[in-house]
């Protein structure tokens, strides 16, 4: 199996996800700005765990081959992404500081919690396809909104986000995340017990992404 295996199981999910209201009012530049502000906030949160969750992949890890292997993709979260959180947030006055402060929704603490019990209780390979939605969906969201935003993004508020994911450092980096877990995917036949438990994995983290999607909009009603 590998990873289109799983976006398959859950087509429908992976739908929702990738094409959901929030991203598409995002590419037109129509989405309420607190809507936006509410999910630049726990996503902060939310990468903080993700960090933790690529910190755990080198603790479940037994050779020094694998322990390097998430060192790429942390480093981008800690670096890449947070500074762009971080630099956007400022632009709003909202300081570091005070997203450090900001209470967690049930949305993310749910799914930040269930990546990191996934990953406690299973091995590398549920860890890293539990994480996967999140880098894969991202990626292909920027994708399709790059395209189909390219003659809205001047004067759009929201262009540096797609354009960070759009964008090659970013697209490059899901490569290899893909290519690593198609690798671990590889041997493991998609009718087995344990590739259906991988597929579960997959599609329970891909409602949860749709649903961290829904806080952000609920927040502006």
């Amino acid at each position: 199996m590998n990873h289109q295996d799983l976006i398959a199981y859950c087509q429908q999910d992976w739908e929702e996800y990738t094409e959901h209201d929030f991203v598409n009012q995002l590419a037109t530049g129509d989405l309420n700005k607190y809507a936006f502000f509410h999910y630049l906030k726990q996503d902060y949160l939310f990468l903080k765990h993700y960090a933790r969750a690529y910190a755990l992949a080198i603790f479940k890890s037994s050779t020094l081959a694998e322990m390097r292997e998430p060192l790429p993709g942390l480093s981008a979260l800690l670096e890449s992404e947070m500074n762009h959180h971080i630099e956007y947030c400022q632009t709003w006055g909202l300081s570091a500081d005070e997203m450090e402060a900001e209470p967690e929704d049930f949305g993310t603490v749910c799914y930040t919690r269930y990546v990191l019990d996934t990953g406690s209780a299973g091995d590398r390979t549920d860890l890293f396809t539990a994480l996967a939605p999140c880098a894969i969906g991202y990626a292909v969201v920027g994708q399709r909104l790059e395209k189909w935003a390219e003659t809205k993004l001047e004067g759009n508020p929201y262009r540096s986000w797609v354009e960070l994911y759009a964008g090659e450092e970013y697209q490059s980096g899901v490569e290899e995340t893909i290519r690593r877990l198609d690798d671990m995917l590889e041997e493991i036949p998609l009718e087995s017990k344990r590739g259906q438990r991988l597929c579960e994995i997959f599609k329970t983290a891909t409602r949860m992404e749709v649903a961290f999607w829904e806080q952000g909009m609920q927040a502006a009603q």
